[in-house]
């Protein structure tokens, strides 16, 4: 897909990885949607730094853990810029809060981002897609691919994220593909200290931790350069995931 001129959602854009992402799109002369909810100061400042650097950009608003607002904020883009191509669901919470620590209600708040909203906002943006053979790609956890006692409930959600990647792009085949990436540490908590984060490095095959960046490289191979690519999880955790 060649990304110029064409109109991409990211979800949760106004932070961490989500903003990364949306930034490179940007970059790569797309029209941005960057969605937010918490971090509209964020979402705001990359909205005036794309349109600083002669790029096209807007945020939109809106509480994903309503299903009806996840549903809808595909067609909001639409009605915004006249076009969907790609959707970025990166929207997410991760708590570490353990299995028999976690509430029903912490529990049906991390499923309803992290999981039921990639659902529904899929759902809002397959019509947009499915007319210009756009692409879909979720952000799953290595977390998804390994179970996390200590993230019990962010775990399980990152694991249907990768049942869903693959119910969508059977879905939407053969006019939308739908892929994601599992990354591993290249973004960690800003109060993981110096030991936690070596500790984070040795666990790695490649003895190291990643980079947002690598997210980034990961994306722009499935929008520019996977076009006969669908259903799959990208691994990117320097070999973790091997140990």
């Amino acid at each position: 897909m060649e990304l110029r001129g064409r109109v991409a959602l990211v979800t949760g854009a106004g932070r961490r990885l989500g903003r990364e992402m949306a930034r490179a799109l940007a970059d790569r002369g797309m029209t941005l949607a960057i969605h937010h909810h918490a971090s509209g100061e964020g979402a705001r400042e990359l909205r005036d730094e794309v349109r600083a650097g002669g790029g096209r950009a807007d945020c939109f608003a809106a509480d994903l853990t309503d299903a009806g607002a996840a549903r809808s904020l595909p067609p909001r883009v639409v009605e915004a810029f006249g076009r969907l191509d790609v959707l970025v669901n990166s929207a997410a919470v991760m708590h570490r809060v353990g299995f028999e620590q976690t509430t029903p209600d912490l529990y049906d708040s991390v499923l309803a981002l992290n999981l039921r909203s990639v659902f529904f906002c899929t759902q809002g943006a397959a019509p947009a897609l499915r007319a210009v053979r756009g692409k879909v790609v979720n952000l799953a956890d290595l977390a998804g691919l390994q179970p996390w006692p200590g993230f019990a409930a962010h775990s399980v959600s990152k694991a249907g994220v990768v049942m869903l990647t693959k119910v969508l792009a059977r879905s939407l085949a053969p006019a939308v593909t739908v892929n994601a990436i599992a990354p591993g540490a290249v973004l960690v908590p800003e109060e993981y200290d110096a030991e936690e984060r070596e500790r984070l490095a040795t666990m790695a095959p490649l003895g190291r931790l990643g980079s947002p960046a690598d997210v980034v490289a990961a994306l722009l191979y499935l929008l520019e350069g996977g076009d006969f690519v669908t259903g799959e999880v990208l691994t990117v955790d320097g070999g973790r995931l091997l140990r």
